[in-house]
């Protein structure tokens, strides 16, 4: 992996430096969540199913308030940290947890819409979801947690955590 991108990721998500090594192991970590949430979107999209939505915001919305009881964090550390011998995940800073607020509030959009009769609002939501999930999984760029840094007023800082910056 590319540890100049990796490092802008984690730097993204709210995390501090950390030697290349443990930035990888880390990074692979952030990234247990969304590999599983990105293909239940999928499902929810593919069936437009507004409880997929829901659930899924419910989900999110429980890790935002409660991210110590984060169940994909839980997961990970109980299961999957013990094998690989990385170290446990730890609660999400707030970059992070404001990237799944905005997920979940998504989320909730496109589980609303629909049974409301609002299809193509929902299909809007979709598309920003897909397109979100996309830039996050294969370009390692979480519009969430890049949205936070703006609002923050830390354009420059934002800036510099893009996948392309050179620090």
């Amino acid at each position: 992996m590319n540890t100049d991108v990796i490092r802008n990721f984690m730097r993204q998500q709210g995390f501090p430096d950390e030697p290349a090594d443990a930035c990888n192991m880390h990074f692979d970590g952030l990234y247990f969540q969304p590999r599983i949430v990105f293909p239940l979107i999928l499902v929810g999209i593919l069936f437009q199913s507004p409880a997929v939505f829901l659930a899924m915001s419910a989900v999110l919305w429980w890790n935002v308030f409660l991210p110590q009881l984060n169940p994909f964090e839980l997961a990970y550390n109980r299961f999957v940290a013990p094998r690989r011998g990385t170290g446990p995940l730890t609660v999400a800073p707030m970059p992070r947890r404001f990237a799944q607020g905005v997920a979940a509030a998504f989320l909730l959009g496109a589980g609303l819409a629909l049974p409301s009769g609002r299809p193509v609002l929902s299909w809007v939501f979709q598309g920003v979801l897909v397109v979100a999930f996309v830039a996050l999984l294969a370009g390692r760029f979480c519009l969430g947690a890049y949205v936070y840094h703006l609002l923050k007023g830390q354009v420059a800082f934002a800036n510099s955590t893009l996948p392309w910056a050179k620090n």
